[in-house]
């Protein structure tokens, strides 16, 4: 093991001890009792930890080109994933908008949320630690309301629209928690699960109270939080410095083209009909619909697990203990996401689909390329490979898939394409549904990202209230033009999800432009040799990175 390895996972334990919510999303192990201190002096302990660890990476380096060493490509890598990562976090820190900034899908609450969640294993439940958890949700709140006071008294406020949000998620919260004490039954731990559930769900009371009576008021109106917000949000998300003209302009290029594509894919199915008439049918069909939570789980768990005896060996070779993705529907509404294996296998790689009602119908022409992005070729073998790649990965790079979305979501809208090109979009509805709900969608949201926070002028030829600057209620009105057949509810959520994490929402299209940039580098390099299956395998091999880093590396394969 190198310095960079050692240093890296001792940084992983102590980032874990003092991060445990975020420990638990990483499936780092050790910490399923506890919960992140979300007062100033947890946030202070971070800060910390990032500038000593940085300052002991600088140490590291410098005594090895003191000495003469040369690292090898691994530790190269190493040590820049390492360094990329702290810096952001520090430039984070010192900008101050950790401890008063309140997103809508990964703020502290839903932090608190999803940790508790995660513990749900069912027949495996350690119960011991899901009381602990609930146990402990009354003293986080009380810690967050400590940061947030102390961020008013200086006129640092989430913009009204986060608040709101996440008054409403307190308030909806206390059911999800009452679910698990249903779901334990007569045990030995009921009381104190009960005990704690009730105290929870009073705490979350009393903080949606605060949020409400002192947050909001002092809240301001307006969403946009600037260029130089904006740019932070980016190097933290993506990795990168961007050309924010250049990417805004080149959203509405890839908008057009991608709308183009579903013309086409759309005439496939219904010569001379609109694309909106084609996709109103699609929605429809007997054929893309059904019923039931239970039988959508069925479904899509029936189209991952294909997927994966049809990709290994062929396309990739996956991992046995890839070979299977667990398909769940969460209790609260969480939107679609995947979260990879613990790190000890405990926990297996998992796809979580919200359904709003059980009993509802469900329109699946859009599903199959967003379980490609899920499971494989997306996430679960990207990450899930990462996970279990102790060979030339170090635990931090092993680990950190969760903090680098421009790499992994990237690569995940990447996978969605990739099947096209492997012929896995036999039914053309589903072509259609890959360009309507994945690429389609995520143009949109470069526009619409950047445009909001900069409030910049909607240009000529758009289309679209050419001339007028973004405002929350234009992006609704785009948003539902090019979301695809999402309800009003989603768009509204989307809207809020984006003015509460500034670059995230173009993580997807830009990480894969540059993937898509890559292999065309690499197929141009080796000619006739070019190997996509060896490519893909180097290229997954280096585990996760900002979008700046991938670039080079994918050029040195």
């Amino acid at each position: 093991m190198s310095a960079v390895d050692a240093l890296a996972d001792r940084y992983v334990d102590a980032f874990a001890a003092l991060d445990p919510c975020r420990a638990a999303m990483m499936g780092i192990a050790g910490q399923e009792s506890r919960l992140t201190d979300f007062g100033p002096d947890g946030w202070a302990a971070r800060a910390e930890l990032t500038r000593s660890t940085l300052a002991e990476l600088d140490r590291v380096t410098a005594s090895g080109a003191a000495s003469g060493g040369v690292p090898g490509a691994a530790g190269r890598v190493a040590a820049a994933v390492l360094r990329e990562r702290l810096e952001c976090e520090r430039e984070l820190d010192e900008a101050g908008v950790r401890a008063w900034e309140l997103d809508t899908i990964d703020g502290p609450v839903q932090r608190l949320r999803t940790a508790v969640d995660l513990l749900d294993q069912g027949a495996a439940t350690d119960w011991d630690a899901m009381v602990a958890r609930v146990g402990g949700l009354a003293g986080a709140l009380a810690g967050l309301r400590v940061s947030l006071e102390e961020a008013l008294r200086g006129g640092r406020v989430a913009a009204r629209r986060q608040v709101l949000r996440n008054v409403r998620e307190c308030r909806e919260m206390p059911g999800f928690l009452a679910g698990f004490a249903g779901r334990y039954g007569d045990g030995p731990l009921r009381g104190r699960l009960e005990s704690a559930v009730g105290a929870a769900s009073r705490a979350l009371e009393d903080f949606a109270g605060f949020l409400a009576g002192e947050v909001v008021p002092r809240a301001p109106e307006r969403d946009a939080l600037g260029a130089d917000r904006y740019r932070l949000g980016v190097r933290d998300y993506l990795g990168t410095d961007l050309d924010l003209a250049e990417t805004y302009a080149w959203g509405w290029r890839e908008l057009a083209r991608i709308e183009a594509e579903m013309a086409e894919a759309a005439a496939r199915i219904a010569p001379g009909e609109p694309v909106a008439a084609v996709m109103a049918a699609l929605d429809a069909d007997p054929a893309y619909r059904i019923r039931g939570a239970e039988a959508f789980r069925a479904w899509i768990q029936e189209l991952a697990d294909g997927a994966i005896a049809d990709l290994d060996g062929t396309h990739f070779d996956i991992p046995e203990p890839l070979r299977r993705v667990e398909c769940r529907i969460p209790a609260v509404e969480s939107g679609v996401y995947y979260l990879a294996p613990a790190e000890d296998l405990s926990r297996p790689g998992t796809v979580w689909w919200t359904v709003a009602d059980p009993d509802q119908e469900i329109v699946t022409w859009t599903v199959p390329a967003t379980m490609f992005h899920e499971g494989v070729p997306g996430h679960h073998l990207q990450l899930g490979v990462t996970t279990l790649n102790t060979a030339t990965l170090n635990r931090f790079q092993r680990l950190s898939g969760e903090l680098c979305p421009g790499h992994a979501e990237g690569w995940g809208l990447y996978a969605e394409r990739l099947m096209d090109e492997l012929g896995y979009y036999r039914d053309p509805a589903y072509r259609l549904g890959m360009l309507a709900g994945g690429q389609r969608f995520r143009a949109a949201r470069v526009i619409l990202d950047i445009g909001l926070h900069l409030e910049l002028e909607i240009p000529a030829g758009a289309g679209f209230h050419e001339g007028e600057r973004w405002t929350p209620e234009l992006g609704w009105e785009f948003l539902r033009a090019h979301a695809g057949p999402e309800t009003d509810a989603y768009i509204s959520f989307e809207i809020d999800r984006y003015l509460g994490r500034p670059g995230q929402a173009i993580a997807y299209k830009v990480g894969e432009r540059v993937w898509l940039e890559g292999r065309e580098d690499a197929r141009r390099r080796a000619g006739a040799a070019f190997d996509l299956k060896g490519f893909h395998r180097r290229a997954l091999d280096l585990g996760p990175m900002g979008l700046d880093l991938l670039r080079s590396e994918l050029a040195r394969l």
